[in-house]
């Protein structure tokens, strides 16, 4: 899938399992001047990968390539708002992706309080249409 270089996308890479791969991945990023607006890095096996949100894909990858970081994948985001005093709400939201046959890729939370997920390209248009309505249901609660 294309990625709009207007709006925010998900980069994801793999890092080093050594102390300071993140500050270099930081470090790369902030020189550039893009900023990270969720995200996260887990080990698993030997093997650090990092997903990350952020607005300016292009210079990202730019940035992370010219330090010697990547390949960058870059991957569309779906981004809903949860109702945060409300438990449940993760798995109400996942669920009615799951019932319609998608799988969730990615998943984390950004600095503006947002569940982002990532789902295979074939199903973005799909997970898009069921996030519209979650939100158009949570604005219509007053949550």
């Amino acid at each position: 899938m294309t990625i709009d270089h207007g709006r925010e996308a998900d980069i994801a890479l793999e890092l080093a399992d050594r102390a300071g791969a993140l500050a270099d991945f930081g470090d790369a990023l902030g020189r550039a001047g893009v900023s990270i607006e969720g995200g996260g890095v887990w080990v698993h096996e030997g093997r650090g990968l990092a997903h990350f949100l952020v607005a300016d894909v292009a210079g990202a990858t730019a940035a992370l390539a010219a330090s010697g970081l990547g390949p960058v994948v870059a991957s569309p985001v779906i981004g809903v708002h949860l109702a945060q005093d409300v438990p449940g709400q993760l798995g109400a939201f996942t669920r009615r992706l799951g019932d319609a046959g998608i799988r969730i890729l990615v998943q984390y939370s950004d600095h503006d309080h947002r569940l982002i997920v990532v789902v295979p390209d074939a199903d973005h248009a799909a997970a898009t249409r069921i996030a519209e309505e979650w939100e158009r249901e949570r604005i219509a609660r007053g949550s």
